[in-house]
């Protein structure tokens, strides 16, 4: 009992010894003036922020979210297909995948898939 106790104990300080060095070792001692400033979305923090920016880049993000978001529903659709009914499982992503291309489709008119200005 003694010696399971002692081994445990030895454990623990070869454990926070090796937790302390591995931070100690990890520290950058050069700061570096861009790396420190935080980044808006490839907008300098330092200048006003009442200057002009361009909506496109939102606009990108936002479409962006939409279909990443797409992603993490379609997933889940694909791994119940065998615990469902198979016809309502089919209507279901029918009909999703239909708003998505409709969406996709009307962004596309709107020229919002045009890269260049």
């Amino acid at each position: 009992m003694l010696m399971l106790s002692t081994m445990t104990l030895i454990i623990m300080i070869i454990t926070v010894v090796v937790m302390m060095l591995a931070t100690l070792l990890s520290k950058k001692t050069l700061t570096d003036r861009e790396k420190c400033s935080p980044f808006e979305c490839g907008f300098d923090p330092m200048n006003s922020s009442r200057l002009p920016f361009s909506l496109r880049f939102f606009l990108i993000a936002i479409i962006f979210l939409i279909f990443d978001v797409e992603i993490a529903l379609l997933l889940p659709m694909i791994m119940i297909i065998k615990s469902s009914n198979l016809i309502n499982w089919t209507i279901t992503s029918l009909f999703f995948i239909f708003i998505l291309i409709v969406g996709l489709y009307h962004e596309w008119n709107q020229g919002a898939l045009e890269w260049n200005e």
